[in-house]
């Protein structure tokens, strides 16, 4: 059975782009489109949608309010954001309302795929900059952390820059610290946090309550 997607965006091009785009992934079937968040709400009860790509911004009912009804009403449905727009209160709101991932419209399409892929099988998603956001806004370093993750202060540093997707010459620059010394220390957190890339060193942090939106 293909995953069934509701579009909602007030930008026809876009919605239009997605459909194309989607219609020629063999397990993804669009079943409707909606411009505004009252259209979505009306669609989602009737064509019960896996998968809701959601606007944020859209005049009257909202990307934000829209996701919290559909979630409330049909919490089997998934709701991934997609936003042109990298703040933390619309990655805060929007994941409070029930969305199951956060992408922005700059990301490549292969990562909408992606995405939609990892949502509906109950995980959350969020691009490497919203992830990064996340990290930044929410994993402080003080001695309960410290003290949970066996990790130094600046091991932890090391974590919220690769989650912002620097790379170890620009790590290297901004800890004063030699490129093989960098590496070495990833290395390090990796073993002991028993993960092998950046992407699950930001899902252990979200896991682990390190770098939970506000609720």
């Amino acid at each position: 059975m293909p995953t069934t997607i509701l579009l909602v965006d007030d930008h026809q091009i876009l919605r239009e782009g997605l459909r194309s785009l989607l219609e020629k992934q063999s397990n993804m079937e669009i079943v409707g489109e909606a411009g505004d968040g009252r259209t979505a709400l009306r669609l989602v009860r009737e064509l019960r949608p896996n998968v809701v790509i959601m606007d944020v911004n859209m005049e009257g009912m909202d990307g934000i309010d829209a996701t919290r009804a559909i979630t409330r009403e049909r919490p089997g449905t998934r709701v991934l954001a997609l936003s042109m727009y990298l703040r933390k209160t619309f990655v805060s709101e929007m994941f409070k309302s029930g969305a199951s991932g956060y992408l922005l419209k700059e990301n490549a399409f292969g990562e909408v795929v992606q995405a939609i892929n990892t949502i509906i099988t109950g995980q959350r998603y969020a691009c490497a900059k919203v992830a990064g956001l996340l990290v930044d806004e929410h994993l402080h370093v003080d001695v309960a952390t410290s003290a949970k993750t066996g990790l130094t202060k600046r091991e932890s540093e090391v974590i919220r820059m690769l989650a912002n997707g620097q790379s170890s010459k620009a790590i290297a620059l901004a800890t004063q610290t030699s490129v093989k010394t960098v590496d070495a220390r990833r290395r390090r957190i990796m073993r002991k946090l028993g993960v092998s890339s950046v992407a699950e060193l930001v899902k252990y942090a979200i896991r682990e309550g390190l770098s939970e939106v506000d609720g």
